[in-house]
């Protein structure tokens, strides 16, 4: 797919030193090519390992590395693989293969609810990642509050087809005979011919739909309760992540949750969907990081553009988010959540980078766009046909 890149920016390197309890994801090092959707070819040769600290993911070490972050998809499996096509890590084939090289991707979360294949999009990322992995590359994804929700047990906001592919999921993995691992990477290959046979049969059963439906909820909730199948898929993955200089997240993280501990409100968030807190006296879910207007997850601060935000108010939020990312040794950070009308845009001298395009057709149904960070320098990657043509925003200083 032809785009359009817009707009670099140099972003300073940082000091800060790294985290203990690091574990290396490549212990080899491959000459990768790293393509953009430009022709542009980016050759990194012997390049250092990607180096992991913390469970689930934190701090990431990633030298010389391409990343490509991701805005909210809400269960529309089309607008994620053209995300990911647009991207240069995901093959326009029909394969699922992962062409990114030593890339690092991250989804900024809310995978879940509006849509009607979340479970194929969770599937094919956790396919992409093992891939990338052996390229030397890696696919990382930070929890969104609608990930949260339906762990919680929050359904509002579930497309009838979100439910009916939960019926299907968990037909399916108690019929598997493999692996926890290949059943979930295998069913983004499998699910549109489950979801066909679903189709065919509306027409014959009628008013067996509302049994279905029934059974379609009780799937979602044994899915993803704490403790469930998908509830410890999602406990894998972050609610925030820094990826060298980059700090990514879903809503904004604020000072007073630097103060918490990063690894401390992942590790909450992460035991909490394992289930873990059920026979004890621990909060059943990490407050800080997943409710309230000002939660990592819920927090839309950084993302207002309302008129009437005066300018007082916009060197507040200015100043919090200075204060939250030299708290965290970061340059920017890139957050998901409140979908942007005019695009991926950076705000704050460029400190804030707002990427959730609304792209899902449950959402604005509009074109993806993808933020691409090589080596300090950020820019967008949108289709050409795109009706936004520029990026108004301020270099870094």
């Amino acid at each position: 797919m032809a785009s359009l890149c817009l707009n670099s920016f140099p972003v300073p390197p940082s000091s800060l030193p790294r985290k203990p309890t690091e574990t290396s994801l490549s212990s080899s090092s491959y000459p990768s090519l790293l393509v953009d959707n430009n022709d542009n070819n980016y050759n990194h040769s012997a390049l250092k390992p990607i180096v992991v600290s913390g469970d689930p993911p934190t701090f990431v070490s990633a030298p010389g590395r391409r990343i490509l972050a991701v805005g909210d998809l809400h269960g529309d499996i089309k607008q994620a693989r053209s995300a990911l096509e647009m991207a240069g890590v995901l093959s326009s084939d029909g394969q699922d293969l992962w062409t990114g090289g030593e890339n690092v991707l991250v989804q900024l979360g809310d995978i879940l609810d509006r849509g009607e294949d979340e479970i194929a999009i969770l599937s094919l990322l956790r396919s992409l990642d093992k891939q990338a992995k052996a390229n030397g590359g890696a696919v990382f994804q930070v929890n969104g509050n609608h990930e949260t929700m339906n762990v919680e047990g929050d359904f509002r906001y579930v497309d009838s087809g979100g439910f009916d592919e939960c019926n299907d999921f968990l037909e399916y993995i108690n019929s598997s005979e493999d692996d926890w691992e290949q059943t979930f990477t295998s069913w983004v290959d499998v699910s549109e011919r489950w979801k066909e046979d679903r189709t065919m049969s509306k027409s014959y059963w009628g008013t067996w739909n509302l049994l279905k439906r029934q059974k379609g909820v009780i799937a979602r909730s044994v899915l993803f309760r704490p403790g469930g199948p998908l509830a410890r898929e999602l406990a894998r993955h972050s609610v925030v992540l820094k990826v060298n200089d980059w700090l990514f997240c879903h809503g904004g993280l604020l000072p007073h949750h630097v103060a918490y501990g990063l690894e401390r409100m992942n590790k909450e968030v992460s035991e909490w969907m394992r289930g873990l807190h059920e026979n004890d006296n621990a909060p059943k879910m990490p407050f800080i990081a997943t409710r309230g207007y000002d939660s990592v997850v819920w927090n839309r601060l950084y993302s207002r553009d309302a008129p009437d935000l005066v300018d007082y108010q916009a060197k507040q939020v200015s100043s919090i988010l200075d204060e939250t990312l030299q708290a965290v040794g970061a340059k920017s950070m890139v957050v998901g959540h409140t979908p942007q009308t005019t695009g991926v845009n950076c705000k704050y001298n460029c400190s804030i980078w707002r990427i959730d395009v609304g792209m899902s057709s449950g959402v604005l149904n509009s074109r993806p766009e993808v933020l691409e960070i090589i080596d300090n320098q950020a820019r967008v990657i949108r289709c050409k046909r795109d009706r936004h043509s520029e990026l108004q925003a301020a270099a870094y200083t």
